[in-house]
């Protein structure tokens, strides 16, 4: 089995769990309140803004044997630099306080989740950062493909409101499939076993994420 369906399939019940918390679900189908869109605007922003510095700190630590994922982190910088500027533009545009935001802490579980990256490239094996990629892009391509509309139209904000969210839908499926093709050509078991250990953690870190964004479903905005 390659790799990467096997990252598919050990990661699937961790999958499920985020894919079922109910600030995703009511996302994807645009019952959520203006509110708890900004609020996880808040927290896209916190965890967005450390994406190039993991990024580099994970290429940085890579010995020259992982030159291939190496150069694979070089694009991922290329691509991924400004995007929180982004989610403050985004912020701004649906009427909330990118400053506030911009100077603002990243919540508990927006937090731990940061840290657990930082921890595990620094001190387990920087290889795993692609666990954490795996997890954000997969997930940025469903909010995306199946949430950004619905939320604009229940909210009644026009596109320009979800650059962020948006851009990662035809951006995504094309990093997704690079991702795919990357992850088969690991070599070492080691490698492979600790993206999949990251990815496992951050899923569940990440559902943590969504979970902490305040939402009230009898308050949603019904499509």
């Amino acid at each position: 089995m390659a790799f990467f369906q096997r990252l598919e399939q050990s990661t699937i019940i961790e999958r499920q769990a985020l894919n079922a918390v109910p600030q995703i679900l009511d996302g994807l189908a645009g019952r959520i309140s203006l509110s708890t869109w900004l609020a996880y605007l808040a927290e896209a922003y916190h965890h967005v803004r450390h994406t190039v510095p993991l990024l580099t700190l994970a290429r940085d630590g890579l010995d020259p044997a992982h030159r291939r994922f190496r150069a694979a982190l070089d694009d991922y910088i290329s691509e991924e630099t400004g995007h929180e500027q982004w989610i403050l533009n985004d912020i701004a545009c649906a009427g909330g306080d990118a400053i506030a935001v911009r100077d603002s802490k990243a919540g508990e579980a927006t937090a731990r989740m940061v840290a657990f990256a930082y921890d595990y490239v620094r001190r387990v094996n920087p290889m795993g950062l692609f666990g954490m990629i795996y997890v954000l892009e997969g997930t940025s391509v469903a909010l995306a493909s199946q949430g950004a509309a619905k939320v604009a139209g229940a909210l009644g904000l026009g596109s320009d409101c979800f650059t962020y969210l948006a851009s990662h839908g035809s951006l995504d499926k094309a990093h997704l499939a690079f991702f795919a093709s990357l992850m088969d050509r690991i070599e070492e078991p080691a490698d492979e076993q600790s993206i999949i250990e990251v990815a496992r953690a951050v899923f569940r870190l990440f559902a943590d994420m969504f979970r902490s964004i305040p939402h009230d479903r009898s308050l949603v905005h019904a499509v």
